[in-house]
């Protein structure tokens, strides 16, 4: 099967730092060489990737200042649109844009939705809902106005996550830093816990960092270690006692989430979006609804397996179940299955 990937160019495919639709998009394309697909990933010119790989620009737009963020994308999507008879289907991970070329082109068109950023984007979904096959990534991320061919949940490689049975006492927010990623709550969390907090993550509201959280670093009870790599974000994960993930917005998957199981690791979280999806309350961590419900789970921590956290990561969340739900949909759509 001839695969074209799309992943967006924000940044690099897989992402250094942060970047989880470039990192979905990479798992996907390496399981798909794997198991001996033909597949052409496009993205930024610096990626690294076993397949064949176009681009249009050397460096992701968030990594080089003088770009212009719509040029590269249309650059991008076009890149591929124009050579769209060399495949068997296209599996986009860029949101609504690419969606347009779908009645231009004759080649099938997948798309994973990431979420969606706002309900002004869904007329371009309801448009082309009959031309495109769509995949949700959680049950609780469905529109009532789309059709949809799957859920296939985010899968992960377990052989990059370190199991650590073996906890040490701090609690974990990993994550962007964001008002409605409740970097505020977290911290109440542990202040009223008892436990230190340690807190990694791209600065996305710099606002919000600077009014709301910055006062609350002492560099001991509370502290900030950046927007960090694989190897770090793999060490503090295996560590903590629990990541901590209080959430104020339906949140359509959440990797970090299942990162933290993959190391053994149990998360406490707002039982919102896909959390139940993800979350076994009791066994993987706890469904709270508040800070009180919070910082009682804390107390429980001791009673929960690292190892039950483990293989619920791998059962449900491992990168061979996502990759062969999604080549089955290939195969589906390819075969001109249109009652999606």
């Amino acid at each position: 099967m001839k695969v074209a990937v799309l992943s967006p160019v924000a940044w690099r495919t897989p992402p250094e730092k942060y970047g989880p639709w470039e990192q979905v998009a990479s798992t996907i394309t390496e399981g798909l060489v794997k198991k001996g697909h033909d597949v052409t990933l496009f993205a930024s010119g610096n990626s690294v990737s076993s397949a064949t790989l176009k681009s249009v620009c050397e460096l992701p737009y968030e990594s080089d200042p003088s770009a212009d963020p719509k040029v590269l994308e249309c650059l991008h999507i076009s890149n591929l649109m124009e050579h769209a008879a060399d495949f068997d289907i296209i599996h986009n991970h860029f949101d609504f844009l690419p969606l347009t070329y779908s009645r231009l082109i004759n080649t099938p068109m997948i798309t994973t939705i990431h979420g969606f950023s706002s309900p002004r984007i869904v007329p371009v979904y309801k448009k082309y809902d009959t031309e495109v096959a769509y995949i949700s990534i959680s049950n609780s991320d469905r529109h009532q106005e789309l059709t949809y061919l799957d859920t296939i949940y985010h899968g992960l490689d377990a052989s990059l996550f370190s199991f650590r049975k073996d906890k040490e006492d701090y609690l974990l927010y990993f994550g962007r830093i964001h008002p409605e990623k409740g970097l505020h709550r977290a911290i109440g969390i542990a202040l009223e816990s008892g436990f230190p907090l340690k807190i990694a993550g791209l600065i996305q509201d710099q606002d919000y960092f600077t009014n709301e959280i910055k006062e609350k670093i002492d560099g001991k009870n509370i502290q900030y270690l950046g927007n960090l790599g694989k190897e770090d974000r793999n060490i503090l994960l295996g560590g903590a006692k629990a990541l901590l993930h209080p959430i104020s917005f339906e949140e359509p998957f959440g990797l970090s989430v299942v990162e933290a199981m993959m190391c053994g690791t149990p998360v406490i979280a707002y039982s919102k979006g896909s959390m139940p999806e993800l979350i076994v309350h009791g066994v993987t961590g706890f469904l709270v609804k508040d800070i009180p419900e919070a910082v009682v789970a804390v107390q429980k921590l001791d009673d929960l397996d690292p190892e039950n956290c483990r293989t619920h990561a791998e059962t449900n969340f491992s990168m061979e179940k996502m990759i062969n739900s999604y080549i089955a949909a290939y195969k589906k759509v390819i075969a001109g299955y249109n009652s999606f």
